[in-house]
């Protein structure tokens, strides 16, 4: 995965080199370049376009190429705006500054066909993991499940992984109910359950979207703004994902949508930051589906 990311930027950074060189008439300086997820991407090339036309004199670059390559871009000064769709881990918040501009839910998708409506995030989990192999288990029609997922480096499966696949379980009741005491040996931490070897990765939302669409036996997630009414939405432990059920926190897979940036960032960077988190800048990404944080 490193060197699809190194190839990335390498990538990147000559698109924006060009970019620069062939100049750029009237434009306020250099662009401002915006590289990382994919997820994010639509939502930031939208709020650019409209940004673009009350300062047509800025010019704003948007990539893709996942969430860890966006912050990747940054550390190494390639873009001056990061896009994120997971929480910074540590590591990285020591060194970078996450700006939530809006909160997303990860919706679990599958064909219109379907027959399943509703699963628990349990379900979901034995299914990615393989241990659930047929739609029948959950009460869909007697065939395979086809598992579609997204890349290493993608936020939108660091997400998923974080908020599906680590199992969380409860002690037993007994032991919960006994006082703690000094000498009890810490809790171990919830294992991760891995998403088998079996699903078929795909490199961005659109992707995911396409194969899920034209076949009746997968299953995928994706951000819940793309959807659109192309794909069925599962409804998880008993929570339909809308932007209510994500603005009041009771849909249990959400996550936020950053730009990620490092220091002073430039004057023409922080003009369309500055934009975004403005009441016309959040209706943008609202009436897309996703939650303002405005």
């Amino acid at each position: 995965m490193k060197w699809i990311i190194a190839a990335f930027l390498a990538l990147a950074a000559a698109v924006v080199f060009v970019s620069i060189g062939a100049g750029w008439g009237g434009h306020r300086g250099k662009p401002v370049v915006c590289i990382g997820s994919t997820s994010v991407e639509p939502f930031a090339e939208m709020l650019a376009e409209e940004f673009q036309h009350k300062d047509p004199n800025l010019s704003i670059d948007v990539q893709g190429g996942g969430s860890t390559a966006g912050i990747q871009a940054i550390l190494e000064g390639i873009a001056d705006i990061g896009m994120c769709s997971r929480s910074l881990n540590p590591p990285e918040a020591a060194k970078l500054r996450g700006i939530p501009i809006a909160l997303d839910g990860l919706a679990v998708v599958v064909n219109k066909s379907n027959p399943v409506t509703a699963l628990t995030r349990d379900q979901v989990r034995a299914i990615f993991s393989g241990e659930v192999a047929r739609w029948s288990e959950v009460g869909g029609a007697d065939e395979p499940i086809d598992l579609i997922t997204r890349e290493e480096g993608s936020g939108t499966r660091e997400a998923f992984m974080k908020l599906v696949m680590e199992a969380k379980v409860a002690p037993p009741a007994a032991a919960a109910s006994q006082p703690s005491t000094a000498s009890a040996p810490a809790a171990a931490p919830p294992p991760v359950v891995r998403i088998s070897r079996k699903a078929m990765t795909q490199e961005s939302n659109g992707a995911v979207k396409e194969l899920v669409k034209h076949n009746r036996r997968a299953i995928g997630y994706m951000s819940l703004g793309l959807v659109h009414d192309e794909l069925k939405i599962i409804t998880v432990d008993g929570v339909h994902p809308t932007a209510e059920a994500v603005r009041s926190k009771q849909y249990p897979l959400m996550r936020p949508f950053l730009f990620v940036v490092r220091g002073t960032v430039r004057p023409a960077a922080q003009d369309f930051i500055d934009y975004v988190l403005t009441p016309e800048g959040q209706h943008v990404l609202e009436k897309e589906g996703l939650v303002g944080v405005r």
